[in-house]
Formats: structure tokens, C-alpha cells, sequence
């Protein structure tokens, strides 16, 4: 009954794709086509998950999903969003570090910062600051599709003159009607009393949908929401990143552990490799007595005396991984799982599986990079993959590590027209990265894992150390709360004493007009 239930709902929802798409056709491009981008047509008429992402936002009601189109595709049009680069943007923006785009909160959900108090109205400047905004949106848009953001707003030593209800709008509107469903959650963290009326104002622009994501906290209150490892000092967290420009901040990716260890470098891995190689030929040559040559890649009759050699080792490396159910269809590389890998803490849930199929015309490179690496084993991390064949890739957890839903994992993939004479390192020097497929997976945490921690986490000691750490955050938040009140307080004081001045004031004044009222009707 539920799988009817669930296959009448995905067809309800088919339909009113079709029907979204029909009417956009026959009511909005039939008197002009010059109104959008012709790319944005046409991902509105191929992407099933952009039209979704519209009706969802407006609880399927196509009449609303239709203006919702309209007004973003324009908005697209007029900024010139898909042609939003760099160089459009003035360096100094980059150079400020007011908006850009750095770790996870506790959700997993990537983090959008903006630094209020570097942020000074000026009407010469907003039209390039909203392209700025536009420009790192779109970037993550086509980085991470579908996946939602937190916007962190840091009100440190920001004041009225870092106000700008124009540009706060134009924010709010980003994610209200241009990128539908791409809100997690809005932080406002550590706002000065004064503001609260202006963000009175702004609660009337972001309606319902917008205000239940709406979230303010004090310095010490934040940490509910993200982890100390990815807040910056002023906010009591640990984490050393500092903005700089260039290159770009991204997601910092780095090469996993490797079955030998971490893998500091690129060069070294593959230095390594053929190192091992060069070992491997000149011991069998000692024992055999019979002088061997250095190994070469992709020999037919290699690869069939290592398949019976490895049959053993596969089958325990594969044994106890997750196998993946959904897939992601590249021009490249099929990647499954199409979207995350789970992890549990049972030991038979420490390890995932991602299939590689290359549909290309030739080798396809591949490697793999987490944000992660001291916690996870890839292997392989790095290898080749034959037209038409598939390569698993065995992703496991490290020692007593558990994985976090902000882990993330990319793979990158290039085709190698000339596979043969080309040594891998030296083809991801020189491939373009126009060239270079990216696809990413998050982590899923699989129902009754532990959070992640340090493998001691469970004795008697820590244990008594997380409560005490608990009951300190308690009372630090009641102390928040307390100060709040009193700031409160001390204002309802002040407006009362200048009330009570006030209310003397005219009462004399009251007097005083009688009393000349009272002499002028006395007769002279």
C-alpha cells in the first residue's frame, strides 16, 4: 500500500513537470524568447530536478512555480549569471574576504559566510557586490547540485553603517526566488541589540518559508549549529583557515590514505609506486636468479597471472562493503553511489564501495580526494580505467575514526587520448581543467553510529569530561541569556526614566499654560 502510495505521489509530481514545463512554453516564450538565456531554457526543459525545485518551493502550485521562473530566469539574464567569472568581478571584492565559501555545519551542509563588517554602502559599488554574491552561488550551484546551503551572517564589530537593507534583500531574494531550495538554514551570529529593528524589517521580506530557517546566536550559542573545527577563533572554534585570494578558497581536498599511509603529494604517490616496482623486480630477480624486467603498465599477460594471484585478496578486501543501489551517469565515468556513501559503527559498516565505468572512447584517469584524509583508506586512489570495464573502489574507515555527514569525497576524472606514453603524474600536470569530470559524494552516518570522535570516547573519563563540557555550555548559554536580559532590562530602565522626564515635563508645561490661562481671564 505505502509503494502505491509512494508511486501515485511520483507520478502526481511527473505530471506536474510536464505540465510546469507546457505552460512555461506557451505563456512566457511564445511572445518572447530575448526575455531569458537560451541555457537556461534550455536546463528548464532537460533538468527534471530544477523544475522539482520550483514547484517544491511553492508547494506545487504551478501558477506561483511559473512567476517564480519567470523572475529568476531574467534575474539570470540580467546579472548574466552563467557567464559570471573572475574577471567580471572587480579583484578588490575577491581580495576583501566579505563573502566566500568555507566548511560544514553539524548537518553537513557547506557554509556561506558573510562578513558584515567589512561590507560599507556605497551605490557606485552594489550592482558588482551582487554579481559577487551571484558569482559564488552559481559556482557552488554547479559544484554540489541540489545540495543546500547555511548562510552565516557575522555581525562582529559591525555596526548601523554596515546596514544595507538593499543588499540584504537582494540576499534574501537569492534564495527565496533564484535558487529555490538551496537554503539549509540563515545564522545570525552575534548581532548588537540596536539592529533588532532592522531585522524586524527583514523578518517581512523572507515569508514563511525563509523565517522557520531563521536562526540568532551569541558567540557561544553557535557551536549547537557548527563545529568548533570549522568556526574561526572570535567565535570560541579552532579552526586556522584564513581567507586569502588568490587562489580561491575551496573545498580543500586532499589525497585519502592509501593502503602504505597518507599520501603527502601527487609526485610522491606515484615516485612511491615506482620505487615499489623497481623493488618488487630486483627481489624476484635475487630469488629466482634470473634477471627480470621492470614491470609495464597494462601487459594483457600481467594482468591475467595478478587476477588468479589477487582473486583471495579481492574477495577479503570487498568483504563487509557497503554495495552501492543508485548511480550518476558522467560523459566520462559512471559513478555509483550517485550521492553519498554511509558508514556506520558496526565493523561490517566501515566500509563502501564506489564502481567506476568508463563510457568514454579511451582510458579514462581517475582519482579520488576527501576532505577527510586522516580518517579514510582509498583504494585505489588513483589508477587507470579501460574503455567499456569498471574499476571498485574499497572506501573504509581508518583505525577507530568515524565518519561525519561533513566528510565529502571528489573524483576527478580525464580521458587519455594517448594512454600508452603517458605516465599519470605528469598527465594531470598537463590536462586542462576544462577537460577534468568532477563528481562529489558526501557521507551518510548510518542510523546508531557513534559521533565523530576520538576512539576513547565511550571510557568512563571522557564520558564524565563530554558531561562537564555540556554542563559548562549550559551555563554559558544562561549567562548569555542572563547578560541579554540585562542589556534588556537596563534599556527598559533608561526608556523609562527619560519617559518619567518627559511625562514631568509636560505636566509642568501642563501648569504652566493654565496659570497664564488663569491670569489673562482675571479682569485688569
Amino acid at each position: 500500500m505505502a509503494e502505491l502510495d509512494h508511486r501515485e505521489g511520483e507520478q502526481d509530481i511527473e505530471k506536474k513537470i510536464v505540465e510546469t514545463r507546457q505552460r512555461f512554453t506557451n505563456e512566457f516564450l511564445q511572445d518572447s524568447t530575448e526575455k531569458y538565456d537560451s541555457r537556461d531554457v534550455e536546463r528548464l526543459q532537460s533538468e527534471d530536478a530544477l523544475v522539482e525545485g520550483y514547484l517544491t518551493w511553492r508547494l506545487y502550485v504551478v501558477d506561483d512555480a511559473l512567476k517564480m521562473i519567470d523572475e529568476s530566469l531574467q534575474w539570470r539574464k540580467e546579472f548574466g549569471v552563467n557567464d559570471l567569472t573572475e574577471s567580471v568581478i572587480p579583484r578588490w571584492m575577491f581580495e576583501t574576504g566579505a563573502v566566500f565559501l568555507h566548511g560544514y555545519d553539524k548537518e553537513g551542509n557547506k557554509l556561506f559566510w558573510f562578513k558584515v563588517k567589512l561590507h560599507v554602502k556605497d551605490p557606485k559599488t552594489v550592482l558588482d557586490k551582487k554579481k559577487y554574491v551571484a558569482f559564488w552561488l552559481e559556482r557552488y550551484a554547479k559544484k554540489e547540485p541540489g545540495m543546500p546551503l547555511t548562510v552565516v551572517f557575522d555581525m562582529s564589530d559591525s555596526g548601523i553603517s554596515n546596514i544595507d537593507m538593499d543588499f540584504v534583500r537582494y540576499i534574501i531574494n537569492c534564495f527565496k526566488v533564484y535558487y529555490p531550495k538551496f537554503l539549509s538554514k540563515m545564522i545570525i551570529v552575534d548581532m548588537p541589540w540596536i539592529m533588532n529593528a532592522a531585522w524586524k524589517i527583514v523578518k517581512t521580506w523572507l515569508g514563511p518559508e525563509a523565517i522557520s530557517k531563521l536562526r540568532f546566536a551569541s558567540k557561544s550559542e553557535v557551536q549547537t549549529f557548527i563545529g568548533p573545527e570549522y568556526l574561526p577563533a572570535h567565535m570560541g572554534g579552532t579552526d586556522p583557515f584564513k581567507y586569502s585570494y588568490p587562489p580561491l578558497p575551496d573545498d580543500d581536498f586532499q589525497m585519502p590514505l592509501c593502503d602504505n599511509g597518507p599520501v603527502a603529494s601527487e609526485d610522491e604517490m606515484e615516485s612511491k609506486e615506482a620505487d615499489a616496482e623497481s623493488k618488487d623486480a630486483l627481489e624476484s630477480s635475487f630469488s629466482s636468479e634470473v634477471a627480470v624486467k621492470p614491470k609495464k603498465v597494462n601487459f594483457l599477460e600481467d594482468s591475467l597471472r595478478s587476477e588468479d594471484n589477487d582473486k583471495g585478496e579481492t574477495s577479503a578486501k570487498y568483504k563487509g562493503a557497503r554495495k552501492p543501489l543508485t548511480t550518476f551517469k558522467g560523459h566520462l565515468l559512471h559513478v555509483s553511489p550517485a550521492e553519498e556513501l554511509s558508514f556506520g559503527s558496526v565493523e561490517t559498516e566501515r566500509k563502501s564501495l564506489i564502481i567506476l565505468s568508463n563510457v568514454a572512447k579511451n582510458q579514462v584517469a581517475f582519482k579520488v580526494r576527501t576532505t577527510a584524509p586522516e580518517k579514510y583508506r582509498v583504494k585505489p586512489s588513483s589508477s587507470c580505467c579501460e574503455p567499456g570495464a569498471s574499476v571498485d573502489i574499497v572506501v573504509s574507515l581508518h583505525g577507530g575514526s568515524q565518519a561525519s555527514p561533513q566528510d565529502r569525497f571528489l573524483i576527478m576524472a580525464a580521458e587519455m587520448e594517448n594512454a600508452g606514453s603517458q605516465e599519470l603524474a605528469l598527465f594531470w600536470k598537463e590536462v586542462p581543467k576544462a577537460k577534468v569530470m568532477e563528481h562529489r559524494l558526501r557521507c551518510h552516518v548510518l542510523e546508531g553510529a557513534k559521533p565523530t570522535g576520538t576512539p576513547l570516547r565511550d571510557a568512563p573519563v571522557d564520558t564524565a569530561t563530554s558531561g562537564q563540557q555540556e554542563l559548562s555550555m549550559v551555563l554559558m548559554r544562561l549567562m548569555a541569556c542572563n547578560s541579554r536580559l540585562e542589556q534588556k532590562l537596563n534599556t527598559c530602565l533608561w526608556i523609562q526614566k527619560v519617559l518619567t522626564v518627559l511625562v514631568l515635563v509636560l505636566l509642568m508645561l501642563t501648569l504652566l499654560c493654565l496659570y497664564l490661562l488663569g491670569t489673562s481671564a482675571q479682569p485688569s
